[in-house]
């Protein structure tokens, strides 16, 4: 994957929260230090993102994206 935002934190997917429209995912990027970002759940099902898998906080300006390899 390769993107020009360059604050991408990597960490282990601990906790996601469904909803209708959107689903709160939380990364833990160091131990006992979690990121929360709001995606939309389609985008949860799209990136098959599941509990213990990697993925990567992406950090643009005030907005917070969650992506995979």
């Amino acid at each position: 994957m390769q993107i020009s935002a360059r604050n991408q934190l990597q960490g282990i997917i601990r906790e996601i929260n469904e909803g209708p429209i959107n689903s709160e995912i939380t990364l833990e990027i160091a131990p006992e230090i979690m990121v929360t970002a709001q995606i939309t759940t389609a985008s949860v099902r799209r990136l098959q993102l599941a509990v213990g898998k990697v993925a990567y906080a992406i950090i643009k300006a005030d907005s917070v994206m969650v992506g995979v390899d």
